[in-house]
C-alpha cells in the first residue's frame, strides 16, 4: 500500500499526514502529554472524545513522533517545576531516575522503554531518518545527542543556560538551541558537535520555526511579547514583529502552517493564538483560544488547530475557519506538548 508522509515538528508540537487516494481517510488521533499527572491523554478526531489516558512517567514535555509515525518519544523528567518567583531551594531534589526518553509504540499503545536522556530533559527534534535525536537539557545547559538505533547517549554540547526549544535546521546540518537564561540561540554544527556560535534574539526565547528553505527563522521572545525574525545564513535578526504589550502577551510557540504561509504563536498568559503572514512578516490577526495556550498542533486537513491549556487542565479545538473555539476537551493535568498522528 503506498503511503505519503509528510511531517511538522515546530514549537514543541508534531503533525503526520496523508493516504494513498484509493483508501478511505481513516481520521486522526491527538497525543497530549500532562507534565503534572505524568501521562498521555489520547483523543481520537472522529468523536473529539478522550479514549485513553497511558502512564508515561514524571513531568511529561516534549513529545515529537518517528518520521514514520509508529513511534511517539517523550521528554521525562524528575526535576520538579521552577516557574519564575519560585526559590528554588525550597523545592524537593531532583529524582534523576525518572530522568530519560519515553519511547511509546502506537499500535500497542504502551510505552516500551525509557532510555537516558541527559539531565532533565525538555524538548528535543528528530532528525529526518529517524535515526538521531537532539535533547535540550535544561539543568545541564546543553543539547544531548541520542543515537535511536543504538538507544543510548552519544555525547552533548554546552550552548547555553536554561536550554528549551531545540530544531534542526531543514538540510540537517544545523541544530538551533533557544537559551532562557541567555537571551540566545546556539547554533551547534550537527557533524562536528561543535558550538558555531550564539544569537542574541531577545529576552527568553523558547521556541524556534524554519521556513522549508531553512531560512528565516522565527524564534519568539517570550518576556519582550516578539518574535524575531533571524537570518539563518547570515545567523543576525532582520526584523522584530511586536506582537503585543511585553508581559501581557507572552509567546510561547511558534508553528508553520503546512504551505508555510501563515506562522501561528501561542502567547501562554495572553490566552490568544497569533497568525503571521510569512510573505509580509505582519500580524494577520488574533483571537482568544484559551488559559495559557502552549503547545499546539494542527490537524491533518490544517483546518483545525489544538493548543494546551495547562491552568485549566484542557485542549482547546479551533476552527481556524472562523477563528473560533468549538470545543475545550478535558485533560489530566497541565498538558503542554501535542502530536496529531493519522490511525494505523
Amino acid at each position: 500500500m503506498s503511503r505519503l508522509l509528510f511531517s511538522l515538528v515546530l514549537g514543541g508540537a508534531v503533525f503526520l499526514s496523508g493516504c494513498s487516494t484509493s483508501e478511505k481517510p481513516k481520521g486522526y488521533r491527538v497525543y497530549v502529554t500532562n507534565e503534572s499527572s505524568g501521562d498521555m491523554t489520547i483523543i481520537d478526531s472522529e468523536t473529539m472524545e478522550v479514549t485513553g489516558n497511558v502512564p508515561l512517567g514524571k513531568r511529561p514535555r516534549g513529545i515529537h513522533a518517528s518520521p514514520d509515525g509508529l513511534t511517539i518519544y517523550v521528554a521525562l523528567s524528575g526535576t520538579p517545576p521552577a516557574p519564575p518567583g519560585v526559590d528554588e531551594s525550597t523545592l524537593p531534589p531532583p529524582d534523576k531516575s525518572a530522568d530519560g526518553i519515553g519511547i511509546f509504540d502506537i499500535k500497542q499503545g504502551k510505552v516500551l522503554k525509557v532510555i537516558q536522556g541527559g539531565s532533565d530533559p525538555e524538548n528535543f527534534d528528530i532528525s529526518q531518518d529517524g535515526k538521531m535525536l537532539y535533547v535540550s537539557n535544561e539543568d545541564a545547559s546543553g543539547v544531548t545527542y541520542i543515537d535511536l538505533v543504538a538507544l543510548k547517549v552519544i555525547q552533548s554540547v554546552k550552548t547555553g543556560e536554561e536550554p528549551e526549544g531545540v530544531r534542526l535546521t531543514p538540510d540537517g546540518k544545523q541544530v538551533w538551541v533557544t537559551s532562557e537564561a541567555e537571551s540566545t540561540v546556539g547554533v551547534v554544527d550537527v557533524a562536528s558537535a561543535k558550538l558555531l556560535t550564539k544569537i542574541k534574539v531577545g529576552h527568553r526565547p523558547r521556541t524556534i520555526a524554519f521556513m522549508p528553505g531553512g531560512s528565516p527563522a522565527y524564534v519568539n521572545a517570550e518576556n519582550d511579547g516578539t518574535v524575531v525574525v533571524v537570518d539563518a545564513a547570515k545567523q543576525e535578526v532582520v526584523k522584530t514583529i511586536q506582537l503585543g504589550e511585553a508581559g501581557v502577551i507572552k509567546p510561547m510557540g511558534v508553528l508553520l502552517a503546512p504551505d508555510a504561509s501563515k506562522l501561528y504563536v501561542t502567547t501562554g498568559r495572553g490566552h490568544k493564538l497569533f497568525i503571521i503572514d510569512t510573505a509580509t512578516n505582519e500580524v494577520k490577526g488574533s483571537f482568544e483560544v484559551g488559559q495559557r495556550p502552549w503547545g499546539m498542533a494542527l490537524s491533518p486537513d490544517a483546518k483545525t488547530m489544538f493548543t494546551a491549556n495547562g491552568p485549566s487542565n484542557d485542549i482547546s479545538v479551533v476552527d481556524l475557519a472562523t477563528q473560533a473555539v468549538i470545543k475545550k476537551i478535558k485533560c489530566t493535568g497541565s498538558p503542554w506538548g501535542i502530536v496529531v498522528l493519522p490511525k494505523l
